[in-house]
């Protein structure tokens, strides 16, 4: 399994970003897909996840009505659109997939929101 995300940076806020996550070595159109954040010292949290299919996804309360979680399973790859960002939207954010308790993560994209 390998997930590589791209598309962090530095923007101001208010502005827009998207973030892709190109996977391979598994039948990605079978597993839900998400995409988690962490901030200096805090947990790292759920931002948003979207079903095999594409037609069920779900958001943490901070980032609903500004983020949207898209896939396409043609290319292997899954999106976070990121509008409206925040500067407490500053955080290295990963691609996940979870599967029976085991998780697998990207190398993480830094996500920095200046305000």
């Amino acid at each position: 399994v390998q997930l590589v995300e791209s598309g962090g940076g530095l923007v101001h806020a208010g502005g827009s970003l998207r973030l892709s996550c190109a996977a391979s070595g598994f039948p990605f159109s079978s597993y839900t897909m998400n995409w988690y954040r962490q901030a200096p010292g805090k947990e790292r949290e759920l931002v948003a996840a979207i079903g095999s299919g594409g037609g069920t996804t779900k958001y943490a309360d901070s980032v609903k009505g500004r983020f949207t979680i898209s896939r396409d399973n043609a290319k292997n790859t899954v999106y976070l659109q990121m509008n409206s960002l925040r500067p407490e939207d500053t955080a290295v954010y990963y691609c996940n997939r979870r599967t029976g308790g085991h998780d697998y993560w990207g190398q993480g994209t830094q996500v920095t929101v200046s305000s």
